[in-house]
């Protein structure tokens, strides 16, 4: 069975585990840069990104993620996922984990009461049109040559993969739709075959 780890530092970790689970994967919940051992893929959920990157400096993280996904591991970012997987945060370098040549804005669609709902067709998906959450979401104000985009809303990017990172601006985690999560086991299924 392929394990998938979790950040699980704060934000939507345990839906996006039961999520995992619902695909056939085992969801391992990782708190300590030693959980990563022995994972196929990392899924980094939504919640605050600036709480999210402090936690993650204070546990040393930051080097063990790079060499998880240099390495050629899947690593999948959602809401505050995306903005610490992203190279510029407002059009300046972030210097953290730089793994997705994006430029990032916090919480561009406003408060919580502008957050929605809306159905998007996903052509990596297929049909039916996928149901993408925003919830106080960044917005990907553009994107390096290397970056594949997947998903539009209002002609801005919100589902994007760069070779083994793939990340979202919203949540699929909290929709009964389990297709995002299972896009993300294949790219892991595709990486481990790479490995043998």
């Amino acid at each position: 069975m392929t394990v998938i780890g979790v950040l699980a530092l704060q934000g939507a970790f345990r839906e996006h585990a039961q999520k995992l689970r619902l695909c056939g994967a085992e969801a391992r919940e990782v708190r300590l840069p030693g959980d990563l051992d022995g994972v196929s893929g990392l899924v980094i959920p939504g919640g605050e990104s600036t709480t999210i990157s402090k936690l993650m400096t204070l546990y040393g993280f930051p080097e063990k993620i790079r060499r998880f996904s240099d390495g050629g591991k899947p690593v999948f970012g959602t809401c505050a996922g995306a903005i610490v997987l992203a190279r510029l945060l407002g059009g300046k370098p972030q210097g953290f984990l730089d793994l997705i040549d994006a430029d990032v804005e916090r919480n561009a669609y406003g408060r919580q009461v502008d957050s929605r709902e809306v159905n998007l067709f996903i052509e990596a998906l297929g049909p039916p049109a996928f149901p993408v959450i925003f919830i106080r979401a960044p917005v990907i104000r553009s994107i390096g040559e290397a970056v594949r985009p997947l998903a539009t809303y209002n002609d801005t990017v919100v589902l994007a993969r760069q070779e083994n990172v793939l990340v979202a601006t919203f949540h699929p985690e909290l929709t009964a739709d389990l297709r995002i999560h299972a896009y993300f086991l294949r790219m892991v299924e595709e990486a481990s075959q790479k490995e043998h």
